[in-house]
Formats: structure tokens, sequence, C-alpha cells
């Protein structure tokens, strides 16, 4: 099939940044894109070629939006499953699959699934609701402190939080959850596996996640991860392990502990372009996001290595700050070298919201460490008035 400059239509559920970023290649390429998201201002709307607003939830909205491409993706995990069970049946092309996306949706499923194929991750108890969660612990079977974790509908540390006393459990939301054991570890890592149709398969470095200690954001993404090579080496064999277990099509991010004693443990995954991969954008030979567009459209996968090392710090809402989007002293970080940022086009900011992230690459990685330092510490996402107080 001839996807340059031709009638050929790849949808794209989801108008978030992912998806703006993955149209940065497909303006690239001429490839016609069709996106599906319920905002009028999701960012994917400056730079595709047609915009449909509908829910991403609603079977006939997902469904009719499916009859008008040859080839769907979608840029987050949260759309109506049995639309995309549906027309697969039909013949279009859905990648990742429904059954892929089936499997990862639901994080109580997800996790039965390592179980089930002995792949290795924290030891963790499904509940249908949180009662069910304070019935063992008074009757003494869930110790804490534990992690407790929604299993739909969480995201950037959303739906997460550390049970380390009852009360701990009060104004959680009364829904499917799972409790997972705290995990000793030294590093949270991230390793991205992309795979094609026709089964060429692709792993990008082991990436290292520096986390926000109140917000459970990531806060620094670091590759190559500053860890021993025969870790590193582990981690892409488990990636692998993963990614053939769920014989997904496009990218694949898994997410990972290392413990104190060097074992690698299975966190969670996510079957699209993920944050662990931005770094890709300046510092890799192919940016995740091509490589995701390769892999749905069977093209021959582009080379995972990278240039030079590669930072990528989050722009997230200043905590206070709530309205129109001001990113104060970004002109002075334009000035710096090898610093590039990206603005995800979101007018409005609220705090730990999601802004946009910046990339810093050198040749030396505790040089670059640095330098997102700086970055995080001068680049401030407020907004105007002055916050409230």
């Amino acid at each position: 099939m001839n996807y340059f400059s031709s009638d050929f239509k790849l949808g794209i559920l989801g108008g978030g940044q992912l998806g703006k970023m993955l149209l940065f290649d497909t303006r690239k390429f001429d490839i016609q894109t069709y996106v599906l998201d319920p905002s009028d201002e999701a960012p994917c709307k400056i730079s595709c070629d047609q915009f449909f607003k509908g829910d991403l939830m609603d079977f006939d909205t997902v469904y009719n939006f499916g009859k008008k491409v040859d080839v769907l993706t979608f840029e987050i995990e949260l759309v109506n499953l049995d639309a995309l069970v549906q027309l697969e049946k039909e013949g279009l092309k859905v990648y990742p699959s429904p059954k892929t996306l089936t499997l990862i949706q639901n994080k109580g499923i997800q996790k039965a699934f390592y179980s089930e194929h002995n792949i290795p991750t924290a030891k963790f108890k499904r509940f249908e609701n949180l009662k069910s969660i304070i019935i063992d612990i008074l009757d003494s079977k869930l110790r804490m402190p534990f992690v407790w974790k929604c299993t739909e509908f969480g995201y950037d540390g959303n739906g997460v939080k550390v049970i380390r006393q009852i009360s701990d459990l009060d104004n959680l939301p009364n829904v499917e959850c799972i409790a997972e054991d705290m995990v000793p570890f030294k590093n949270e890592l991230a390793v991205i596996v992309c795979r094609n149709p026709s089964g060429e398969i692709r792993t990008y470095p082991v990436v290292e996640m520096e986390f926000h200690p109140e917000a459970n954001q990531v806060e620094y993404v670091i590759c190559p991860a500053r860890i021993d090579d025969a870790v590193a080496k582990k981690a892409r064999a488990i990636a692998l392990q993963v990614s053939e277990k769920f014989n997904h099509v496009g990218l694949l991010a898994v997410e990972m502990f290392q413990t104190e004693n060097d074992d690698i443990l299975i966190n969670e995954v996510a079957p699209r372009p993920h944050n662990s991969g931005h770094y890709s954008i300046e510092a890799s030979y192919t940016s995740q996001f091509e490589n995701h567009l390769r892999a749905i459209l069977d093209l021959p996968l582009g080379n995972t290595d990278s240039k030079v090392a590669g930072i990528m710090v989050n722009l997230v809402g200043a905590e206070g700050y709530s309205g129109e989007v001001i990113y104060e002293n970004i002109e002075k970080i334009l000035g710096w070298n090898g610093v590039t940022p990206h603005i995800y086009g979101k007018k409005m900011t609220r705090a730990f919201r999601k802004m946009g992230h910046v990339t810093i690459v050198n040749a030396d990685i505790n040089e670059a460490r640095r330098i997102a330092e700086d970055v995080k510490n001068t680049i401030r996402v407020i907004s105007l008035p002055t916050p409230k107080g």
C-alpha cells in the first residue's frame, strides 16, 4: 500500500500531546491523519488533516470514526474496546490490537497476566472495592504498607497511593483496585519495545526515571540509565519477554523496578508512545514516534540507538497556579546549547498538569543531568493573574 502523498488515512484515537508529537512524523512523510478527541482544544487539532470531536468511550462514535480510516491506532488506552473489536472483525487494521489492549487496559488483568506467564512482578491482590480492602486489613489478611492502585482510569500518578495506615484510604474512590507489595528498589527503569506485524523487533536503551515525591510523576528521564551493563541486559531481555507474551504491534513501554538485589520486576506497561521515550526525538537516530508509525504501517523499523546522551525534564503546572498558561523564563533556556523545549499546546494550566517537556543532549551524561537540574529550576509553568492567596 502507498502511504505517502496518497489517499491512505491513518486514524488516531486521542488528540493529546502524544498524538501531536506523532503527527510531526506523519507530516514529515505526508501521511493523511484523522484524529478523534472529546476536546475542541486538543493539541492534535492544529496538525491533523481532519479533526473529529467525540467521546472515546462511546461505541458508535469510535466505530463510525474507524470506518473512515485505513489503519487505526491510539495514543490513550481509555477507548471503547467493543468498537475496536468490531472494527477488527470487519477487516480494519487496529494496532495495537484490541486483544492486546484488553490485557493492558485494566491493571488487575494486566498484573494477573504477568503471574500467569511467569513474568516477574511485585506480589499483589485484586479487590472489588475499598470495603473489601478494609475487611482484609481488619482480618489481618493484608499488611501495611502497600501500594493502592485503581485498576482503570489512572494516569500520570493519579490512581496510585501508598497506604501506610487505614486512614490513608479515606477519600479514595470506591472502585475496583489492587493492593501491591511495596518493593525496595534502587531504580525505576523503562524499556520501549517496537514491533511490526512482520515480526521485526527492536528495543530502545534502558532509561532511568526520577519521580516527584508528592505528585508521583516522572520529573527526569535519563538515557542511558546509570546502571551496570548486566542489569541493562537483563532489563531489555525481560522487556522482550513481555512484548512476546502480549504479541503487540507498535510500541510497548515497559516500566520496571531494579531491586536492591538487582532483580528486575515489571511494574506496568503502556501500548503506545510513552513519556519515558520523549528524549528520543533529539537523542536517538529514530524517535519513538517515528518507529511507532513505521511499526503500525509494517515498514522497516528505524535504528533505536542513541546518538548522544539525553535527559528529559517534564514541564508541569506549578502548584498554586490555575488559568491561562505562562512559560516563565523559557527564553533563558532557549539560549542554552543542547536544550530543546516542547510545548504541548494546552492553553490552561493547573498544578502538576503535563504542559510540555525539555530535552537536554550532551556527550557527557553527568553534564546533561546538571543542565537538566538548571532547566528545572529556571523555567516555571504558571498563569496570570497571580495565584490566589
